[in-house]
């Protein structure tokens, strides 16, 4: 029996996004593989799964609570998009981003979500605006921390700032596991091999960034070892990439509502490769969180061009380590139904 004061958990379904594309499965086979996973909160992407967002019927509405009731999930967060750059020529009004928000807080509410992904370049005031918006529909809204963001960039803390000043309950956080990447994901530089770069070189990379230390000079250090253009671009990828001490979590804990699992790569022993998870849930449980940690796989798009890609797989791995590192019971590993 899961403890209902513990880390909950959950799945993007965004990780879902090569079989969707490929049309190997649905909105609803999305939903109900997460079930069988036993991922019972469901984080959604309307752009991408919800064919004519924002102008969604009331039949779609009522399937989707059906499908919730049907196999026992609970919406839980809706990721929403700031299209700013709509219209040729001019960027969005503050009036018009702040409408864009509203209408995806209406939206949120009709799947029943109590969170909603904001994405990180929203701007501060408009999430400030936005505060009694979030208060009406019920729907917190959680600025997501995303690479190469971190919690101490200024722009987080323009943020943190203002929400200190406002003091609404509506307003927080969504940290994405990318912020932790301890080493550079093996899926990504495997790729640069495979498209040209040196192998020499991809290991240098990858050895200066698992070392975390200044790397300042690295593009100009890969040029002197005769770098090519991929060599280059994975060189430039690390200052896009994040580490901070997951232990910097516990200063924001307490506007920390929804967690993005971030995931490239599952091991065989049920390990994620670049992202030191057992050290982040072991912070997380110091903590006292209990809301719900997404799956979000992002491997995907690095081994397509070699690989067959199998979400179903590399999500089964992830909640199995969850399970563990939450505490839950784990029944047996590969027991789970396509």
């Amino acid at each position: 029996m899961k403890n209902e004061n513990s880390i909950k958990r959950g799945v993007s379904l965004y990780s879902y996004q090569e079989e969707y594309f490929l049309r190997k499965m649905s909105l609803e086979d999305c939903i109900a593989t997460s079930a069988k996973l036993g991922a019972l909160g469901i984080e959604s992407i309307a752009e991408q799964m919800m064919p004519g967002f924002p102008n969604l019927s009331e039949t779609f509405y009522d399937q989707w609570h059906t499908w919730m009731e049907q196999y026992g999930t609970v919406s839980i967060c809706h990721d929403m998009f700031l299209d700013v750059k709509k219209y040729k020529g001019r960027l969005f009004t503050e009036d018009e981003m702040l409408a864009s928000v509203i209408r995806d807080l209406k939206h949120a509410n009709r799947l029943g979500c109590t969170v909603m992904r904001c994405i990180v370049t929203t701007p501060p005031e408009i999430m400030a605006k936005a505060a009694s918006y979030a208060e009406k529909y019920n729907v917190r809204l959680g600025l997501e921390i995303h690479a190469p963001f971190n919690l101490d960039h200024p722009w987080i803390q323009q943020h943190l700032e203002m929400y200190e000043k406002v003091k609404s309950p509506f307003l927080g956080i969504i940290p994405d596991m990318g912020i932790f990447e301890k080493r550079f994901p093996r899926v990504r530089s495997d790729r640069y091999i495979r498209r040209g770069a040196h192998p020499h070189i991809v290991q240098y990379i990858s050895d200066a960034y698992a070392a975390h230390g200044d790397m300042s000079g690295l593009i100009d250090d890969v040029k002197k070892m005769g770098a090519n253009n991929l060599d280059l671009a994975m060189a430039n990828d690390i200052q896009h990439m994040t580490y901070v001490d997951p232990r910097r979590l516990l200063d924001h804990m307490s506007i920390s509502f929804h967690i993005h699992g971030k995931f490239y790569e599952m091991l065989d022993d049920y390990t994620e490769y670049s992202i030191p998870y057992a050290e982040i849930v072991s912070v997380l449980k110091e903590g006292g969180y209990t809301g719900y940690i997404s799956s979000e796989y992002e491997g995907n798009r690095h081994i397509q061009d070699a690989f067959d890609v199998d979400s179903v797989e590399q999500i089964r791995r992830q909640q199995v380590m969850l399970k563990r590192l939450i505490g839950e019971q784990v029944e047996s590993e590969a027991n789970y139904v396509r």
